[in-house]
């Protein structure tokens, strides 16, 4: 159960997992699987993110995920959230913009968190 102090910092996944750009897209997909998780930050300038949706998305066009890498389905300039950040607001920027995942930066990028995040904390 959530209440109006939850922060991103109480539920945010951490350590935060990193691809680089140029890494394969079975790189990516391999780490998601034993990392358990949907999301990876790709060290470009700034800071990228590909999804386990971009990789569905690839193959569901029959693209040839063997050929592509991390940078040919990534998310450029993503949007991130303070770890102080209330989990309402956060909510609701991931509602406004669409978006499943959120880099959290403090001084540097510290975790990541999901809509899935905020839903396994409100049950």
């Amino acid at each position: 159960m959530t209440n109006d102090q939850t922060l991103v910092e109480d539920i945010m996944t951490t350590p935060l997992v990193t691809i680089r750009p140029d890494a394969s897209i079975v790189e990516a997909a391999a780490t998601m699987r034993d990392k358990d998780i949907s999301a990876l930050l790709v060290t470009t300038a700034p800071a990228s993110i590909i999804t386990s949706t971009d990789i569905l998305d690839a193959v569901a066009k029959e693209q040839n995920t063997a050929e592509l890498v991390v940078s040919d389905l990534m998310t450029e300039s993503v949007e991130t959230v303070p770890p102080d950040l209330p989990l309402g607001e956060t909510a609701a920027m991931m509602t406004n913009f669409g978006i499943n995942h959120l880099p959290v930066v403090d001084d540097d990028y510290v975790g990541m968190v999901s809509s899935s995040d905020i839903t396994k904390q409100l049950h």
